[in-house]
């Protein structure tokens, strides 16, 4: 999945950007308040995007 697009869906189900990194960017989800960092690559593997919405909590 493209990067772009993955941020794009966290943001509209209500995750927020804490932080950037060099290498990651920290996003959370505020009403469980769990916190996952992203990739910076262009392309991220679908089983890692699976697994970052289901610890934030997302469907």
């Amino acid at each position: 999945m493209k990067r772009k697009k993955f941020i794009r869906q966290l943001e509209k189900e209500g995750c927020v950007l804490l932080r950037h990194g060099s290498r990651h960017d920290l996003y959370q989800n505020p009403t469980t308040g769990k916190k996952q960092p992203i990739p910076r690559h262009t392309e991220i593997d679908d089983q890692l995007v699976k697994h970052i919405r289901k610890y934030l909590g997302l469907k």
